[in-house]
This record gives structure tokens, C-alpha cells and sequence, in this order.
């Protein structure tokens, strides 16, 4: 059975889909990989609908609602790795694609309104019962906010990844691509960020 990866957060624009189209990208070379996007702006699902025919395949599916759990466990069986887009608000699809992960993955910026945000989500993970992870994205390399964020996150008590994610345009054009940065760039500095990251959440989720 599949390593389920809920990618998860309440609030739009914290880089969620662009999170989950690279994890995929870079799981795709050595494990058979599925992408589930049940986001209503089905960035995800253009973003692989781009992807270059020479590029690892993914296995792609967009049905949510009521046939969620049924494809979820349909996914789970001919994958490796399933990893899921979640819409950006806690509604039923939201609170299944939780139910049905092995980890959840919540990416925060480093602002106070995404640390507000994040804390729905992460209620919801220990609400299903359901292990979570924060991950900082789009981080830049220094400053107070950068600081004040981390200092709030390790003070709420919820897990902190140790990978984070700088704020690089590297990942911008490789997502418009169909790519993801490992393999539009691959010995970029974002390339590196993503690969640690992503043992990091292999580890976590067992």
C-alpha cells in the first residue's frame, strides 16, 4: 500500500500545489507515484497537463466528492506514493484527504496571517488522528519576520520541519513547464532544498 501525503492549508497562496507537483516530480524517477488534485483551482491539474512526454510519468487523477475515498483507495493500491492537493479551505474533501493520509504536510510563508491559518488544519490533523508537519516555504534568508515566525511556530508545540523551502524562482519556471525544479534545475540550490525536504517527509511518514 501507498505512503499517503496530504498537502494541506486552509489559506491560498502559501505554495501548496507547487509543493506537491515537485514532491511528485522528484519521487517520479524511482517510485510509482499518483497525484490526486481535489483543489477547486485545479492548478494541479494544468500543471501536469503540461508535462513534457519525455518527463517520468505521474499517474493523475482529479475526482473528488463523493467518489473521493474510493479513488483514494483505488490510488493507493497500484502506487508507491499517492500525494494529495487539498482545497484551500476545510470542507468535506478536505477533511477525507486528511482522513486518508499517512502525513500531513503543511506548508506556511513566514507571515503572521499563514501561522494563523496553518492552525485549522493542523486542529483538523489531530482531530482525524492524523500526523502533521509545518514546513516553511518561500522563506527568505534572513530577517526578523523570518526569526518571529520560526521562534511562534516552535512555541505552538507543532511539528517543525528542519527542511525549508527558500523563496527561489526556480520553482515558478519550472512549474510552467510541467516541471518540477529537481528536474528543470537539478543542481540548483531550490533542487537541493526540495530533495531534503522530501527525505525529511519519507522518514516522517514511514
Amino acid at each position: 500500500m501507498a505512503i499517503v501525503i496530504t498537502v494541506a492549508q486552509q489559506k491560498g497562496g502559501t505554495g501548496k500545489t507547487t509543493l506537491a507537483a515537485n514532491l511528485a516530480a522528484a519521487l517520479a524517477p524511482e517510485r510509482r507515484v499518483a497525484l490526486l488534485d481535489i483543489d477547486p483551482q485545479r492548478s494541479l491539474t494544468r500543471w501536469h497537463a503540461l508535462r513534457p512526454e519525455q518527463a517520468p510519468a505521474l499517474s493523475f487523477s482529479d475526482v473528488s466528492g463523493w467518489r473521493l475515498g474510493a479513488e483514494l483507495d483505488r490510488l493507493k493500491r497500484a502506487h508507491d506514493v499517492v500525494l494529495i492537493d487539498s482545497p484551500p479551505q476545510i470542507d468535506t474533501d478536505a477533511r477525507l484527504a486528511i482522513r486518508g493520509a499517512d502525513l500531513v504536510l503543511v506548508p506556511v510563508q513566514p507571515s503572521p496571517p499563514d501561522v494563523w491559518a496553518a492552525e485549522g488544519t493542523l486542529k483538523l490533523a489531530a482531530a482525524e488522528k492524523r500526523p502533521a508537519a509545518v514546513a516553511l516555504n518561500r522563506l527568505p534568508a534572513s530577517g526578523k519576520l523570518r526569526e518571529s515566525v520560526i521562534a511562534q511556530l516552535h512555541a505552538s508545540g507543532h511539528r517543525l520541519l528542519t527542511a525549508t523551502v527558500g523563496n527561489r524562482t526556480g520553482f515558478a519556471s519550472a512549474f510552467a513547464k510541467g516541471l518540477g525544479v529537481t528536474e528543470a534545475a537539478p543542481r540548483s540550490i531550490a533542487a537541493n532544498e526540495l530533495r531534503a525536504l522530501l527525505a525529511e517527509l519519507l522518514e516522517l511518514a514511514g
